[in-house]
């Protein structure tokens, strides 16, 4: 039996979908529905890999140490640390609320979009690029985070 193909449109809106789930999880407050929906969005072992800070890439790839910067949280206990923190300082001290840009896309196992940090005025902070890297069950794998 073949699969049925779908449109452009069914693909954009699974996008979509899935961004708004996933920036969710980075505005909520309640450490019990971030613990869900960590759980809903990653496969178990699934994780995060961050670009870190310019500061921080240009002191790892310094003369002696010539490293790539890299910051990842896999499975569902890093993850929860690392949404718990991002939750604190960002949203809960700085006032910043996360949502993206209707850029989302989605093809074959790969869902891209961009997303601001917008203080209450509806000012823009900051934002970057996700790429999640979605399983057969279409929960993420790998989510690269690159900050702008």
């Amino acid at each position: 039996m073949s699969e049925a193909i779908e449109s452009p449109e069914t693909r954009t809106r699974e996008a979509e979908h899935l961004a708004d789930r996933y920036l969710a999880l980075w505005n909520e407050a309640d450490p019990e529905r971030r613990r869900r929906l960590i759980a809903e969005l990653w496969t178990e072992d699934g994780s995060q890999i961050l670009q870190p800070p310019q500061e921080m890439r240009e002191i790892a790839a310094s003369p002696g140490i010539g490293l790539v910067a890299t910051l990842e949280a896999r499975g569902y206990a890093e993850l929860e640390a690392r949404a718990a923190t991002s939750y604190e300082h960002w949203v809960g001290s700085e006032g910043l609320s996360f949502g993206r840009r209707d850029d989302a896309e989605r093809l074959g196992d790969v869902v891209k979009f961009h997303w601001e940090a917008v203080d209450k005025g509806g000012e823009a902070f900051g934002g970057g690029l996700n790429v999640l890297v979605l399983a057969a069950d279409g929960r993420i794998e790998r989510n690269y985070t690159f900050v702008d």
